[in-house]
């Protein structure tokens, strides 16, 4: 919150409508991406176009807004692919793929679907421009084999390098907790460095979490999750949390509240070593494998997509499709009749 505060001081004062009218069914981290989605959009036009070359993002006005055309829109779109951008350490070359491109410019979008109902331009130009074509991709999923090694690899350090096993006594329990929970539950990356200690309950094996659009349910785990959490916990009790950071349950070296991008960084450190040639193993990923589990189990797509928190169980039934033809292959195999010669 304290971050999406700060970003709205940099961007036009009209996209503060915008937070107030979405703060009721948004996570606050998906506020603060759809700010960092604003400050790029509106730092493109001042950088870029003419029309804005006296402007800076926060003093956009809201007549400006109306000097904004369906060919900036293009022109940003396509400056998305490839761009420079300014950081402390100096200049780094962004690119974005298609998943990258299209969830910015859904957030531009959604941005001039406020400005227009609320009568601030006199349409969506944003609509004018297509949005890039998604193409399928093969959804990576660990089999048993990947899983005991990457659970092995944070357990005991086994296939890490020197370096990397020095911190093991600082962060071991920790990623072995964290790994467990990834793949005993299934929940998102952003969800787990939301949870709060308060939030655990190990009378009932359970824990609360926020899930997309900031609805919280409660969600349970196995033994073998419970016992990663409580061997966790007795480390924790070792660490002083830096002010505001208190209530975290995973921390990072920092003594602060770890980061998605820590988290993602940590799941791909183990994924190189259980399985090289996933090499984009992520957090997600492991959601998956969570997912393609429960679903082998039970045959049930609609708790894999309660649990998972899909709002549409055809997203999750787009997901664990190839799940079914599996299912179908081995009924095909369990069925026998008759051959020819026994007639």
């Amino acid at each position: 919150m304290d971050r999406l505060r700060k970003l709205q001081k940099e961007i036009p004062t009209v996209c503060s409508g915008f937070f107030h009218s979405v703060a009721q069914t948004t996570s606050p981290l998906t506020r603060l991406a759809y700010a960092y989605d604003f400050k790029l959009f509106f730092t493109y036009l001042c950088d870029e176009s003419p029309a804005f070359a006296s402007r800076t993002p926060s003093t956009i006005s809201g007549e400006d807004l109306l000097k904004i055309t369906g060919h900036d829109i293009e022109e940003f779109q396509d400056y998305l692919m490839q761009y420079i951008k300014n950081t402390q350490n100096g200049q780094v070359l962004m690119q974005n793929h298609e998943q990258g491109i299209m969830r910015k410019m859904a957030s531009i979008r959604s941005l001039f679907d406020y400005l227009y109902r609320n009568g601030f331009v006199p349409s969506n130009v944003t609509t004018l421009v297509p949005l890039p074509k998604l193409h399928d991709k093969p959804i990576l999923r660990l089999t048993q084999d990947e899983m005991k090694k990457l659970l092995n690899a944070a357990y005991s350090g086994e296939g890490l390098t020197e370096r990397q096993q020095k911190y093991m006594k600082f962060t071991g329990s920790r990623d072995y907790a964290m790994l467990m929970l990834f793949l005993g539950t299934g929940i998102r990356v952003s969800e787990c460095v939301g949870i709060d200690l308060a939030d655990l309950d190990f009378k009932e094996n359970a824990f609360a979490v926020t899930r997309k659009g900031g609805n919280r349910v409660i969600l349970y785990f196995p033994d073998e999750v419970a016992e990663a959490l409580k061997a966790y916990l007795a480390e924790r009790t070792r660490i002083e949390p830096l002010p505001g950071h208190e209530n975290a349950l995973f921390l990072s070296l920092q003594r602060k509240r770890i980061t998605q991008r820590a988290v993602q960084n940590m799941v791909k450190k183990y994924a190189r070593i259980a399985s090289p040639l996933k090499d984009r193993l992520s957090p997600h990923k492991l959601r998956s494998t969570y997912g393609t589990n429960l679903y082998m189990e039970t045959g049930d797509i609609y708790l894999v997509a309660d649990v998972l928190g899909h709002s549409d169980v055809n997203t999750t039934r787009k997901h664990y499709a190839d799940m079914t033809d599996v299912r179908r292959r081995e009924a095909a195999a369990h069925v026998r009749l008759p051959d020819k010669e026994t007639l």
